[in-house]
């Protein structure tokens, strides 16, 4: 039996010629997602909803020439919509306007440093930061979604702003809810919990996103949204309802292109946030970019640092013209995949199937309730805050759960550049007590010696943790693909999860390509779990 080489696809137009049928159906399927989540990323970020449509185009028709990844979706994220709201409501101190431009000016200067970022290889950056700590963050950061957006569901708005407010206020606004506001909400969220249990195979062709608004829609019709009226429920309250519970969208898209206000760009608030903007989301960026190379079917592997460049160059323009910012988004590049995608022209045909419905459709976009939206973001919320998030933390180790617990709690009574630093100081800490000395934090020891017949030995020393893994990796990478690499335990104490995750991910790579990745010298450390990618200490140091 003959073995079949995989053929890569080619790129660039000889790849648009090879694979433009799959590319442009998987693009299309990827807009009909997309869409929606746009509009009601932008709407929670305190943008106008135009704003992600905005961003999705120039994801998809600029950054996709400059990105270095083959199959990532560029567009606006669950996980910036903190950031966003936040800035837009510091920023503007009551003037929405104002808080809006203020905030372009800050994605154009957190873009321009992600440029910086790509051009100075930024991109190990992806490798630093501890798997809970960032697990915690996005688990953080979809509780503040979904506590936001269930008065938006229900159809109310709160009094509070800060999240552990929000979520003390949940039961008031039940009790003040507009039901019909809340019976499409509710409807859109049984959909979206309830599609991953329908088997039938026509039904899965269709994405969740869509069937929500294939239903909201006429039911707000049903329910007269699109002029404002009041109506009865149960005979003993009346309740008001309007346009204003639907999106709105520019009839002109031109017009809609809305310039940065520069003005407190070098105030503390604004470079606070560009900050915020600008390692949250090359984090994300990042993150998103790997675990899609894991599912490429091709095993490609994206250049971390093109890709930073392409999303800082996104982010710059985006913010000249009124978008919110942009991440390689995974939930969508995922579709991608799962739709057959093959280049990086897929992302140009999602963005440019995006550009002509907004274009020549804003009418139809205009009768998507509000309230299916929400209900969209609110599952996107809960898939990054499942109990399922703690459960496998927990199986993974007592000690990853308390950084990811910690991680939690900080961003949701600070904000998420804090929630991140504490949670990555609790983990040094933890690294401190178990005996990692102090000048090998940052620096770790190993040395790198080839046998005879090219195989190669990296040993080891001391420690091998989160924060002194980019300069092992570094090590690795100058190493030739296609040999025999060995990386040896023998001589070291501790051994943390991110470092054993990254090890993993990067055998994995290294034997696609062809060569032979093992690590050894691990039966003197103790699993603090049973998990495979556990930390592993001396036996003689006691388990946190």
């Amino acid at each position: 039996m003959k073995n079949h080489k995989i053929e890569i696809p080619l790129t660039g137009l000889s790849g648009l010629r090879q694979n433009w049928k799959a590319d442009l159906t998987s693009g299309f399927l990827v807009f009909l997602i997309a869409l929606p989540l746009c509009l009601g990323i932008s709407m929670a970020s305190g943008f106008p909803p135009v704003a992600g449509i905005f961003t999705a185009i120039i994801g998809g028709l600029v950054v996709s020439f400059f990105g270095g990844s083959n199959l990532t979706i560029k567009g606006p994220a669950a996980g910036l919509i903190v950031i966003a709201f936040g800035a837009v409501t510091e920023l503007g101190q009551g003037d929405a306007l104002l808080g809006y431009k203020l905030t372009l000016a800050v994605v154009v200067v957190s873009g321009i440093l992600q440029v910086i970022f790509g051009l100075v290889k930024s991109g190990v950056l992806a490798d630093f930061f501890p798997s809970a700590a960032v697990h915690g963050m996005l688990a953080a950061i979809g509780i503040i979604i979904a506590s936001k957006q269930i008065f938006t569901l229900m159809g109310v708005k709160p009094e509070a702003t800060e999240t552990l407010e929000l979520l003390a206020e949940i039961p008031k606004g039940f009790s003040e809810m507009n039901p019909e506001i809340a019976i499409i909400g509710v409807i859109s969220l049984l959909i979206l919990f309830l599609f991953p249990l329908f088997k039938n195979k026509y039904i899965k062709m269709i994405p969740a996103p869509l069937l929500v608004i294939l239903v909201a829609i006429p039911i707000g019709r049903y329910f007269d949204l699109e002029h404002e009226h009041t109506y009865l429920f149960l005979d003993n309250h009346e309740y008001l309802i309007g346009p204003k519970f639907l999106v709105t969208l520019p009839d002109n898209l031109l017009a809609a292109i809305t310039f940065p206000d520069f003005s407190q760009v070098f105030s503390g608030t604004s470079i606070k946030y560009i900050i915020m903007f600008a390692l949250v989301g090359s984090l994300e960026s990042l993150l998103s970019s790997k675990a899609i190379d894991v599912l490429d079917p091709y095993k490609r592997k994206s250049n971390m640092n093109r890709d930073l460049l392409g999303v800082g160059i996104g982010n710059t323009l985006v913010g000249f013209i009124g978008g919110i910012p942009m991440i390689s988004e995974i939930v969508r590049s995922s579709a991608n995949i799962n739709n057959g995608g093959k280049t990086w022209w897929s992302n140009v045909f999602h963005g440019l199937f995006l550009l002509i419905f907004v274009a020549f459709f804003p009418n139809l976009i205009h009768q998507i309730p509000m309230t299916a939206l929400a209900a969209m973001l609110i599952y996107t919320g809960y898939r990054l805050a499942a109990p399922k998030e703690f459960y496998n933390t927990y199986k993974i180790g007592k000690e990853q759960l308390a950084i990811f617990l910690v991680t939690i709690i900080f961003t949701l009574a600070t904000d998420l550049l804090i929630g991140i630093g504490v949670g990555i100081l609790t983990k040094i800490i933890m690294h401190l007590s178990n005996g990692l000395p102090l000048k090998y934090i940052f620096k770790p020891l190993f040395t790198v010696t080839v046998s005879e017949d090219e195989e190669y030995t990296v040993d080891v020393f001391h420690s091998a943790v989160f924060s002194n893994y980019i300069k092992l990796k570094k090590s690795l990478d100058a190493l030739p693909r296609g040999k025999k690499i060995s990386i040896d335990f023998s001589n070291a104490n501790l051994v943390d999860h991110t470092v054993m995750e990254n090890l993993h991910q990067y055998q994995h790579s290294y034997e696609n390509d062809g060569g032979h990745f093992h690590i050894k010298g691990m039966s003197h450390l103790q699993k603090v779990s049973d998990h495979d990618l556990s930390s592993r200490k001396t036996k003689k140091i006691p388990v946190v």
